[in-house]
């Protein structure tokens, strides 16, 4: 027997697709058909099973064995001073008091805001972001900022929050941000981006890097702060945002853009 007719008789019984019906043949025409093919002999059939099945009963070899999954790191940070929020923000229990199951959730939330360190501690960093994340849907739901048919970036002291509209639609999601503290306020009202420099040093604070800054009154400037966003209480009168949200800022906003501010910076107050 050939290969071909071996390989024939050892191929899987698949009857293939559907033979399309034979034209209508003309009444009284004749039928030529061809020499029917042979068929394997049934020994050789049952050989060639044999065959099949012993190389199919060969083990493969032993399986990789699978990558070690490392067990999730214990969540094990105390009690936060924004504890109780962060409970209420992620439909935890809230009672103040860090579980295991609370810290748990608290990373998740720093780790899908991509705050470091994503130690499941309910602090000022992740306390302010979360304040952002929430008001997402509708920043001037309490129409603290004057909608107008033009672009306005809104500072919201009382939230530490700052974001941009053009009529009521919300151009730029709100982002957590640092104004001035106790006696270095940043002034209130209505304001104009009047000069932009990208890789600005203050003048007055010993070179202190101000990246991505628009200035919008006298002195005072949006603009990126390396490092801790939240230190020393407030800025000397900017409002501060981490160095990417500056950068995207930077990216939207042009010289005569309209800034307002209002509210009081939480601690400030006389």
């Amino acid at each position: 027997m050939s290969t071909a007719d071996l390989a024939g008789a050892i191929a899987p019984t698949d009857p293939g697709p559907a033979r399309p019906p034979s034209p209508a043949r003309p009444s009284g025409a004749r039928t030529t058909r061809g020499p029917r093919p042979a068929s394997a002999p049934s020994g050789l059939l049952a050989l060639a099973a044999a065959a099949v099945l012993a190389v199919l009963a060969v083990p493969a070899g032993p399986a990789a064995a699978a990558a070690p999954v490392a067990p999730a790191a214990a969540c094990t940070a105390g009690t936060g001073p924004y504890q109780r929020e962060l409970e209420a923000h992620l439909r935890r229990p809230v009672d103040g008091v860090q579980s295991p199951a609370d810290c748990a959730a608290v990373r998740e939330f720093q780790r899908g805001n991509r705050i470091e360190p994503a130690d499941g501690y309910a602090g000022l960093a992740t306390y302010r972001t979360m304040v952002a994340v929430a008001a997402r849907p509708a920043p001037n739901a309490a129409g603290g900022c004057p909608v107008r048919a033009h672009r306005v970036t809104c500072v919201d002291m009382a939230r530490q929050l700052l974001w941009v509209q053009s009529g009521k639609r919300v151009v730029f999601d709100p982002v957590p941000i640092r104004t001035g503290r106790d006696d270095q306020e940043t002034r209130p009202g209505w304001h104009e981006v009047y000069w932009r420099s990208i890789d600005h040093k203050s003048t007055l604070y010993d070179d202190a890097p101000m990246p991505y800054a628009q200035f919008f009154d006298g002195g005072q400037a949006l603009h990126g702060r390396p490092g801790d966003l939240y230190a020393h209480g407030g800025s000397a009168g900017c409002v501060n945002l981490s160095v990417p949200d500056a950068a995207r800022l930077w990216d939207l906003l042009d010289e005569g853009d309209a800034v307002y501010v209002w509210g009081t910076k939480p601690g400030t107050e006389d």
